[in-house]
């Protein structure tokens, strides 16, 4: 009986051993960009899961239960912050009643503070639309920012799960030359869009023209976070007809209705650019991003 017991004991074990580890980490991102990111530095290590979609205005979500559930039982929580996420984030912290993800504290990264932010208003009036006090917060359009975040991410996986920091450490170091060799493509790529003018739909494309070397010729909103109206609308087929932009963009995640108004009055081509990871069928990962947002534009200037 005794041999029995210890075989049957031996073959529990093995079984137990030929399991899928369980992952150490529980991170929940607040866009799926930063999801993309977490999953490229965590591997097996984390259960990666994102807050909103590609078709989801990040400043306008609903803090759902589900979404509350989620922050309740994550290690991480990965924002792009800077007053983003400031409509619904503060509720998730408040009803998850996790110590862990509260804004000070390891289990709470805001990506947008390992990097130089651009448009920061010199003062605040909300007549000027929807602002941000901390300025444009849509950083991971600028593949350089992705990079920078990247490091500081791999760092704050490494204190709050030291067991496995030198995973990440190196999963950052494979993760590295790729992302250096994919920018250093898209720049050539991309050569041609510099100087282009553009008009765009929202504020959300300011670090992506700025990267390529662009220039915003007009924007289909009034004001940042204001609908178009057909007053600006009407003044913005005028400034087309004596200035022309190259392309009129707009998001995944917005209508295409007043880019395709103006594109019917002036000739100017549109274009939806998936603006984040999942926006279109070619944005599976971060390296599809940029490479179907070049693409597209691409397209669209020639």
């Amino acid at each position: 009986m005794r041999p029995i017991i210890l075989r049957v004991l031996g073959l529990a074990g093995a079984a137990l051993l030929a399991l899928p580890a369980v992952a150490a980490v529980n991170i929940l991102a607040c866009e799926p960009e930063w999801a993309a990111l977490a999953s490229e530095l965590a591997g097996d290590k984390a259960n990666v899961h994102s807050a909103t979609t590609a078709l989801q205005d990040p400043h306008r979500i609903e803090a759902r239960p589900s979404l509350i559930a989620r922050a309740r039982s994550a290690d991480l929580v990965v924002c792009t912050g800077s007053d983003l996420e400031v409509g619904w984030l503060p509720l998730l912290f408040t009803q998850s009643g996790n110590a862990k993800i509260q804004p000070g504290r390891p289990g709470y990264f805001e990506a947008s503070q390992f990097v130089a932010r651009i448009e920061v208003p010199r003062t605040l009036d909300r007549s000027m639309g929807d602002i941000h006090p901390g300025g444009n917060p849509h950083i991971h359009l600028d593949p350089r920012n992705i990079a920078k975040v990247a490091e500081a991410l791999a760092g704050r996986l490494a204190e709050i799960d030291p067991p496995n920091a030198q995973a990440y450490r190196e999963r950052l170091a494979a993760f590295t030359p790729r992302w250096r060799a994919a920018i250093e493509r898209w720049e050539r790529e991309g050569a041609r869009l510099k100087g282009a003018p553009v008009v765009v739909y929202h504020k959300d494309m300011s670090y992506f023209i700025g990267w390529m070397g662009m220039r915003e010729a007009g924007s289909l909103e009034p004001k940042p976070g204001l609908p178009a109206t057909p007053a600006h609308l009407a003044e913005l087929v005028e400034r087309m007809k004596r200035e022309p932009a190259k392309v009129i963009v707009y998001s995944a995640y917005t209508s295409p209705k007043a880019a395709e108004f103006l594109s019917s009055r002036t000739g100017i081509p549109m274009t939806m650019l998936p603006f984040t990871v999942g926006g279109s069928d070619k944005a599976k990962d971060l390296f599809g991003l940029f490479d179907d947002t070049l693409g597209r534009l691409l397209a669209a200037v020639k």
